[in-house]
């Protein structure tokens, strides 16, 4: 009786930078139908995955569902046929785990180009030492790569990859798509020149009827938030070609998972494209974005419920810790719910990370905030409180120290784009027939890079400044901002929602102090302390029946 004829499978990869004689898909499965007829192998079942990396076997769809088969024994096969251990795979750790578990199942790998057989004494060594000599030659392809992404970014080229928005790619180079670009200069305008965030201009762009148009690599006609983020941090739109911006990281604790992350140091050129916004323009969309990412928006987590305008702020009387808004239901005597009672109670009447407070009294919410907007709306129509803002409103900041420090950043600038002009002049006229002129060349080009690195460096430096100044700007029109809404208090506040009032509690009132005992007019209120620097001098102020705020004080923001 003739001998079984072996059963295998044949597994083909190819990337789309190596598409090239003796690496093509046919040509590798030709080679390997050609092994198999002379082995007399029955080729039961074929996998390929094209334009697949080999430095993983995660994403290669065909590669794991071979395994897959081999796992539950769906053929009964003998071996698996590649081309070359290449192709099976780059990562030494790959291949010979995968190898492990195929052999678990009585699978063998046949290398037809190398001559190998894992099913031979000396066939696994082989490839050990193959398959580390792929991982070293894979790195090295990246590392050269690399090298010739970072020379043309030198060069002031596009890197490849799609065009961002706005531009068009013509014969590998970047020129203006008039179609794109005008969304671009109005997102820049409008950041610049407006109050408006990334989520404002989405919302204005839609409203103006500009519509993302869409192309390979974007399917959504809408500039969301996130895109005009990446838009307006993306300095090609000034003429620049950025390299490195963002770097491919692995993830901790894993084997072949990276991620994206954002770097603070990349390389930084004046690129050959035509921007379509200037560099001015540009620097201050990064000061604006540099200001706003230090600030947090504070979310109201639940609609639903209810806000208690003086959680937090008013405080004990006994321990001085934030006394919270809560509720109770109070009933008849028959036990039918009457109505519930909101109130403020100290945090500390219960155990609370080791502390406990014997003030259980709870404090009627509604009269305490009711007596609060009083005492505010008396304040805000005192003739001689009126004359004291309006006094504020009208003092200057003092930027002399920041505008100084702006102008030596400026200065410093100017000169390294001089020293930088100077540098590629004598770069252009060196002699090529001059003995020294690699060496010559080489100095200049260091000290070429160089100056971008130095230039990069005060760039930054003149971004923080400019955001400083802005943000010195920006909190004394806050100011003015809450000393107008003031002047304007009993108005607004009669209109305002819980939620609004609440904020504007918080923005104005440092803390309130309460009696421990209520008083013989009804009273809880003690004291008011602001956070603004309102008043130069405590002003009297009576509640309706009568009872006196004992001080209304100052906590200056001023600096010393």
């Amino acid at each position: 009786m003739s001998e079984l004829r072996k059963r295998v499978y044949t597994y083909t990869r190819v990337s789309t930078a190596m598409q090239i004689d003796g690496y093509s898909l046919d040509a590798q499965k030709a080679r390997m139908k050609a092994f198999a007829d002379y082995n007399n192998y029955d080729i039961v079942g074929e996998y390929e995955d094209a334009g697949k990396s080999g430095k993983s076997i995660e994403g290669r769809l065909q590669f794991n569902q071979m395994m897959e088969d081999i796992k539950s024994g769906k053929d009964s096969v003998s071996y698996v046929l590649v081309f070359k251990l290449s192709r099976f795979g780059r990562n030494a750790a790959d291949v010979l785990s995968t190898l492990q578990v195929m052999q678990d199942f009585g699978v063998n790998l046949i290398c037809v180009e190398d001559g190998i057989d894992s099913s031979k004494d000396a066939g696994k060594l082989m490839i050990s030492v193959l398959s580390a000599v792929a991982e070293i030659e894979r790195e090295n392809i990246r590392v050269q790569t690399m090298e010739g992404r970072i020379q043309k970014a030198r060069e002031g080229k596009w890197n490849g990859g799609f065009a961002p928005y706005g531009y068009k790619l013509v014969n590998g180079n970047l020129e203006i798509n008039e179609e794109e670009a005008e969304a671009i200069r109005v997102i820049y305008n409008q950041y610049v020149n407006t109050d408006s965030g990334a989520n404002g201009i989405s919302k204005y762009l839609e409203n103006h009827g500009i519509h993302k148009i869409i192309r390979q690599n974007g399917k959504t006609p809408l500039f969301n938030a996130s895109f005009i983020r990446m838009i307006l941090k993306n300095p090609v739109y000034c003429g620049k070609i950025a390299y490195g911006r963002r770097k491919m990281e692995k993830i901790h604790g894993t084997r072949n998972d990276y991620h994206l992350v954002e770097q603070d140091n990349y390389l930084l050129v004046d690129g050959l494209h035509e921007p379509i916004v200037s560099e001015e323009l540009w620097q201050e969309a990064q000061v604006k974005l540099l200001a706003q990412s230090k600030k947090y928006e504070h979310i109201n987590k639940s609609k639903d419920t209810k806000t208690h305008l003086l959680s937090g702020i008013v405080k004990c009387p006994i321990c001085g810790a934030g006394m919270y808004g809560n509720k109770s239901i109070k009933h008849k005597k028959d036990g039918t719910k009457y109505k519930d009672f909101y109130y403020y109670g100290c945090k500390h009447r219960k155990m609370d990370r080791g502390y406990k407070c014997d003030y259980k009294k709870q404090i009627n919410e509604e009269l305490l905030d009711d007596s609060v907007a009083e005492i505010i709306s008396k304040l805000v129509s005192n003739p001689k409180f009126a004359a004291m803002m309006q006094k504020k409103i009208n003092m200057q900041v003092d930027t002399t120290a920041i505008e100084q420090e702006l102008e030596n950043y400026e200065s410093k600038l100017r000169q390294s784009y001089a020293v930088k002009a100077k540098i590629i002049e004598e770069i252009d006229t060196l002699d090529p027939d001059d003995k020294h002129y690699i060496k010559r060349k080489a100095d200049l080009d260091n000290r070429l890079y160089n100056m971008y690195d130095n230039i990069e460096k005060i760039e930054n430096q003149l971004i923080s400044a400019r955001a400083k100044k802005q943000a010195i700007q920006a909190e004394k029109l806050t100011s003015d901002n809450i000393f107008s809404v003031l002047i304007h208090f009993e108005k607004l506040y009669a209109v305002m929602s819980e939620f609004e009032r609440r904020q504007l509690i918080e923005t104005l009132v440092s803390e309130v102090q309460i009696y421990e005992e209520r008083q013989s007019n009804g009273q809880w209120l003690k004291s008011i302390k602001f956070k603004l620097p309102i008043i130069e001098e405590d002003i009297n102020i009576y509640l309706d029946n009568g009872h006196h705020v004992e001080c209304v004080v100052l906590m200056s923001r001023d600096k010393a």
